[in-house]
């Protein structure tokens, strides 16, 4: 059954009909996903502002906007109780988060694994999940992939972004991961978040893969925003 329309899914469906998918607001393919504001000269690829960022490419589902951002929402803030078990929003977000994995699978390689940017752990007790967690590990299974939820480590427990700058998010995330010690690490990392804003978690997360070894972080998020805040 469709997520969204609640019609009966065609065999090969999963999640949400095509219609259903469609009318959600996607991300433009042709716009680059790092910055959300530089032309991409293909599905993922980085503009050439971005050529020397900490991700060396990005794809986003979703275009955080409209009707995107309250299945988002949804899937992120849970109503409390029995309201908060509705499967919908996770079965929604994750089938586009499918469909727009599409192009890369020709870029995933066995070697790879597919790590979510992790919750400090005082937040994962507040919340009881991780929403990139969750979709690390559609995008695993989309991609064919590893999913390694614990190779990263968010050691510091970070204030809200909500209302910070672009420079000030990237103040406040800095030095926030660490791989956790006595992993090895992949020549290739998918990074995954839930909503990406301005890209300064996200970015600080590949940093620290780098640092740590890894050659190429490519970013995977179901929602951005349209424009960086």
């Amino acid at each position: 059954m469709c997520a969204r329309c609640r019609a009966r899914l065609r065999t090969g469906d999963a999640g949400a009909c095509e219609a259903c998918l469609g009318a959600l607001p996607a991300w433009p393919p042709q716009r680059c996903v790092l910055c959300a504001e530089g032309r991409a000269d293909a599905p993922g690829a980085a503009c050439a502002a971005c050529g020397a960022a900490p991700l060396a490419a990005g794809f986003a589902a979703l275009a955080y906007a409209g009707e995107s951002e309250a299945w988002a929402r949804r899937f992120k803030y849970p109503d409390p109780g029995l309201l908060g078990l509705d499967p919908a929003p996770g079965a929604l977000l994750a089938a586009a988060l499918g469909r727009a994995l599409v192009p890369a699978r020709a870029r995933a390689a066995p070697g790879d694994r597919v790590a979510p940017v992790p919750l400090h752990p005082r937040r994962l007790r507040e919340r009881g999940f991780n929403p990139a967690g969750l979709l690390a590990r559609e995008a695993a299974r989309a991609l064919g992939l590893t999913w390694d939820p614990a190779l990263l480590a968010r050691v510091r427990d970070t204030p809200s972004q909500t209302g910070l700058d672009r420079r000030a998010r990237r103040r406040n995330v800095a030095d926030a991961f660490v791989v956790r010690p006595g992993r090895t690490t992949p020549p290739r990392v998918w990074l995954v978040d839930d909503v990406v804003t301005t890209g300064a978690t996200w970015s600080e997360a590949a940093r620290t893969l780098r640092r740590a070894g890894v050659a190429e972080v490519i970013g995977v998020c179901v929602a951005r925003t349209p424009f960086a805040r």
